[in-house]
């Protein structure tokens, strides 16, 4: 399988917001996405696109990835998006209302010629589709397994999502997205692709959104968008696994290597077998806080 990039925190930035914009390196976010398509008015799409090539070109990325949503293939602007944005080497493009393969199949063969001409490689640029409509979400899998080398993400999109399903939006445990947001993330999974949780839209609400981001991890999201700078710290650290998770997979992958010496066909830790998930968690565990080292301030 390959190796997937850290996204706990994608924070969507108005692409027509300069200042936001400038500041993008400082927000610590894991990844930054500047917005052509929700947050630009239709009067704005031109200057926007400008402003986000060029910013492409001169802001230092460091560790962040440097993302941009186009608008969507239904719409007379994401041709323009991709002609402009994808010479200026954005890390990935995120794809909005995607609701079957075949159109996502267009738009990735459409920047693979613009990558061609433009000197990079092929697939160079990741898409990151956003799955927010029923119909979307009925065909999650056939849309994570198109594009072979082009995608290596995923998300849900909830607030479309639920005015897709006509559903009375609860924005504090988002009970109306729970078929949706178990389909998405099993879909992604399974394609081997990283799962990405909806934005949650009460930027106020901290103590929800802290518990619904809780949520979000425990079933087996890998990160989530954020509306607000106030939201990437929380997320970051709900997806991260916690010094006692690490310090436990440490000690379950001693007690196997010491069992697998003394020649044990089976080991177990405080009354617990070691089993072969359980030995899998702890890889995964041990992985990430290798990925993490000289991020959020660990050594």
């Amino acid at each position: 399988m390959r190796r997937l990039r850290i996204r706990r925190s994608l924070l969507f930035i108005p692409g027509n917001n300069p200042n936001m914009m400038i500041n993008a390196p400082v927000l610590g976010a894991d990844t930054v996405i500047f917005d052509l398509e929700d947050a630009v008015s239709h009067d704005d799409k031109d200057a926007a696109r400008v402003l986000v090539r060029n910013a492409l070109r001169w802001i230092k990325r460091g560790d962040m990835e440097l993302c941009v949503r186009v608008n969507d293939i239904a719409t007379p602007y994401w041709e323009q998006d991709f002609e402009m944005i994808i010479p200026a080497k954005p890390d990935g493009l995120i794809i909005p209302m995607v609701n079957y393969p075949d159109k996502l199949e267009e738009m990735s063969a459409r920047a693979g010629r613009i990558e061609r001409g433009s000197g990079l490689r092929e697939n160079q640029i990741k898409f990151l589709p956003i799955i927010e409509t029923a119909m979307g979400i009925e065909n999650a899998f056939a849309i994570a397994q198109s594009c072979r080398g082009r995608l290596d993400a995923m998300m849900i999109g909830g607030e479309d999502l639920a005015t897709d399903l006509v559903a009375i939006r609860d924005t504090k445990d988002n009970r109306e997205l729970l078929y949706g947001r178990g389909r998405v993330l099993n879909a992604a999974r399974a394609a081997g692709l990283t799962p990405i949780d909806t934005a949650y839209a009460d930027v106020e609400d901290i103590e929800a959104f802290t518990r619904d981001t809780m949520y979000s991890r425990q079933i087996g999201y890998a990160g989530r968008g954020v509306v607000s700078p106030r939201q990437v710290r929380i997320a970051n650290e709900a997806y991260s696994p916690s010094a006692k998770d690490i310090e436990y997979a440490r000690e379950v992958m001693e007690v196997y290597e010491e069992g697998k010496a003394a020649g044990k066909g089976a080991v177990s830790l405080r009354g617990k077998m070691i089993d072969t998930p359980i030995l899998i968690r702890a890889r995964q565990v041990l992985a990430f806080a290798e990925m993490m080292k000289g991020r959020d301030g660990n050594g």
